[in-house]
């Protein structure tokens, strides 16, 4: 999948994992850069405790990625309370070591989940509801630390970030989960880290006072009541600045060292292991974004499109869906027609996608190509409605291998069409005027299916000009190219210079090379 032959990315793996929490934001309900604001408060904290530099760097990629496993429990999640976004704003603000509050909550969630059951039913569901919530807790609990390790290793993370992930909903009192660890046997990042979300959660619903005596109440539950004291004590300077403008720069600002750019392998593993995440969101996804990217990659290639081109795309392939992680499961998994209130929510994740991905410049290329996978030739697609003439060849290529994908898989409204039935339904969709021909020929190709491909998708020049192309290529003058193909020197002229900007050349040798390079000469 290497991209090119750069020594590295352009990425650093601050900016790869600073992106990624502003997905597990979206997962968890929080408003935008949660994660980075819970980073910048708990290096503050771990500082003012006088922590050494790799307690500090485990406080830093721990607020980040806290809840990097959070989707391998949304399924189970919503079979429960129905939509995960509400319950987890909600269990965000509770203390869950007292009984009482746990159960108001989960009785509440129940209630809506189950409001258009008759009474009987409702007490049934509700019944059903109490007694398998426990368990079912803690399973999707243990899921969440499990998940959230095995991506951190992926990550190339330290085995004391990997360790910390598994403590997430641990409490000082030894009453969380999943291994009921007490007091000092909860790493200092955790400690640190659960009590800065909960400042920024708190002071966001209830304000900086009742936040205060909030934390006070759960000192010795909770959290560290050393960590609690010292908090309070310089709370407002802790907290300066936190909501005034993005905490991005701050954030990448604490980077711990080395902060070298990713290899352009490792910044590939990283895609792989932000695609798996979005993928875990719902059963009928699961390695999707990686089938995605196989296809559209290959596609490129059969398309003529440069080397980089054909890695960029995978890549966009890998992360095209991180933006679904901002549509409840609930949606994903309906059986039933969507309302337009969620046929909205999911008009919208491409645009999610987007904001995750905005920062740094190697992601926000990307996000550039993923913005088009479900925009049409005709401006009927989403979420900007895009037209022909703006699409992009790797945007083209990355909706047909989408679509073709899309539906060789199971919904929960339909079950998988076979090849065959897929590639004439893209086809349809060729002579409806959504998909490019080309983009669906060279797709179809990657998937086994026997069709010609064109080669017009190479930097966006058209058959004609590939032709020009061949014949600069072959050494000929512009008077025996017009001849050979019975055009007007003028016309040939006209040609070139749209070709030499395309392919972003000056000179007749630097566009032989380039048609050497693509295959064009033969």
């Amino acid at each position: 999948m290497l991209a090119d032959d750069r020594p590295d990315s352009g990425v650093r793996r601050g900016e790869v994992i600073a992106a990624l929490s502003l997905a597990t934001d979206l997962v968890m309900g929080q408003p935008a850069e949660f994660a980075l604001k819970s980073c910048v408060l708990g290096t503050r904290i771990g500082r003012m405790l006088g922590l050494g530099a790799e307690d500090l760097s485990e406080i830093y990629y721990h607020a980040l990625l806290r809840y990097i496993g959070c989707n391998a429990e949304t399924y189970a999640m919503i079979a429960l309370f129905g939509d995960e976004f509400e319950f987890r704003r909600d269990f965000a603000l509770i203390d869950t070591g007292r009984a009482g509050e746990v159960m108001s909550l989960v009785f509440g969630h129940l209630r809506r989940a189950n409001a258009g059951a008759g009474p009987f039913e409702m007490v049934a569901a509700i019944a059903r509801g109490l007694l398998t919530g426990q368990k079912a807790g803690a399973e999707n609990i243990a899921g969440h630390c499990e998940v959230a390790e095995r991506l951190a290793e992926r990550l190339a993370l330290s085995a004391g970030v990997r360790r910390n992930l598994g403590q997430i909903y641990e409490r000082w009192d030894g009453r969380g989960l999943p291994r009921g660890l007490k007091g000092e046997a909860i790493a200092p990042a955790v400690r640190v880290v659960t009590l800065a979300q909960d400042v920024v959660v708190l002071r966001a619903a209830r304000g900086a006072q009742a936040a205060d005596a909030t934390l006070a109440a759960r000192s010795g539950g909770a959290y560290d009541p050393h960590i609690v004291d010292r908090f309070l004590k310089r709370a407002e300077e802790l907290t300066e600045g936190l909501d005034e403008g993005s905490s991005w720069d701050a954030v990448l600002a604490l980077e711990p060292n080395p902060r070298d750019c990713l290899t352009q392998d490792e910044f590939d593993t990283a895609c792989l292991a932000m695609a798996d995440f979005a993928d875990l969101k719902s059963p009928y996804t699961s390695g999707h974004s990686r089938a995605v990217a196989a296809l559209a990659s290959d596609a490129a290639r059969r398309c003529g499109l440069p080397e980089a081109d054909a890695g960029e795309l995978a890549r966009a392939g890998l992360l095209h869906d991180i933006g679904q992680v901002a549509v409840s499961t609930r949606v994903w998994v309906k059986p039933d027609k969507l309302t337009d209130a969620e046929w909205e929510q999911v008009r919208l994740h491409p645009y999610y996608a987007e904001r995750v991905l905005a920062r740094p410049a190697a992601l926000a290329r990307l996000s550039a190509i993923i913005a088009q996978h479900h925009e049409r030739l005709d401006g009927s697609g989403y979420h900007r409605g895009t037209r022909a003439a703006a699409l992009t060849p790797q945007g083209k290529i990355l909706a047909a291998a989408e679509a073709y994908q899309n539906k060789i898989e199971a919904r929960p409204y339909r079950a998988a069409l076979s090849a065959d039935a897929a590639a004439e339904e893209l086809r349809r969709q060729v002579r409806a005027g959504g998909l490019d021909a080309d983009a669906v020929a060279a797709v179809l190709a990657a998937a086994g299916h026997r069709v010609a491909v064109k080669r017009e998708l190479v930097a966006g020049l058209t058959e004609r000009e590939i032709d020009v192309l061949r014949a600069i290529a072959r050494g000929q003058s512009m008077k025996e190219i017009a001849r050979t193909l019975g055009i007007s020197p003028k016309t040939v002229d006209n040609h070139t210079q749209n070709v030499y900007a395309k392919i972003g050349v000056k000179t007749r040798g630097g566009a032989t090379l380039f048609a050497i390079e693509h295959g064009l000469c033969t």
